[in-house]
């Protein structure tokens, strides 16, 4: 490991990583997602906590660029003829007031190549970082995440993103039980629920840190700028 940078976090517990094995995840990002115009505003869920957390995301996005960490985004969606999407996804979907698939405010709903699925302009990808098209709730499901990470060595994670209790939290669990140390950032993540936020948040810390680490945007910013310092020298 690089130079080791520390992260203060809850419960009085340290985040130890280094730059360059380390990658900040964003999850699912996407208009349909976090647009006042998007499937989900459209379908009766309330973007106002979503709205909220993105101008933290957005710090954190560009001190993470300028400390050199690894940035990967990810994307939930279909292929546009639905053949990765199983039948009880779609009714599940359906069942919530937005089919996956069908015609929404923004194109057809979570289709790959349609205006909603795309990530928002404010956190939009820039040249050379990873963006991963996933189908499940989980980041490593069906995707070449895991490659990808181990072919840049890298062994820590830091978390944001949407709704988490859903792709956020799934793709945690799948990160802890493939070996990533993960630290999760409170108030970089949203739901439509804030109930749902704050269990998921719970049950991280459960167990003595069960799933990792606990952190926010303030305590992360604050780090990345004494790596941003180090990385310019």
């Amino acid at each position: 490991m690089g130079t080791v940078f520390k992260v203060a976090c809850t419960q009085d517990r340290l985040f130890e990583f280094s730059p360059g094995e380390t990658a900040l995840l964003l999850i699912d990002l996407q208009h349909d997602f976090c647009s006042p115009k998007g499937a989900c505003a459209a379908g009766g869920s309330d973007v106002g906590a979503i709205q909220v957390a993105i101008p933290r995301i957005r710090a954190v996005l560009e001190a993470a660029r300028r400390a050199g960490l690894m940035v990967v985004h990810t994307r939930y969606g279909f292929r546009p003829d639905l053949s990765d999407l199983a039948e009880s996804v779609r009714r599940q979907s359906r069942d919530a007031g937005g089919e996956y698939g069908q015609p929404g405010p923004l194109g057809r709903i979570l289709t790959r190549g349609e205006p909603g699925h795309e990530i928002i302009d404010e956190l939009r990808p820039i040249e050379g970082e990873a963006v991963i098209d996933k189908r499940g709730n989980g980041a490593f499901y069906a995707t070449g995440l895991h490659d990808i990470l181990l072919e840049r060595r890298i062994s820590r994670l830091i978390l944001s993103g949407v709704t988490t209790q859903c792709c956020v939290e799934s793709t945690l669990r799948e990160a802890v039980d493939r070996g990533f140390y993960c630290l999760t950032l409170y108030d970089c993540c949203a739901a439509f629920d804030l109930k749902l936020h704050d269990a998921t948040f719970a049950a991280i810390e459960s167990e003595g840190h069960l799933f990792g680490w606990v952190s926010d945007s303030h305590a992360l910013l604050n780090t990345l700028g004494a790596a941003s310092a180090v990385a310019a020298e």
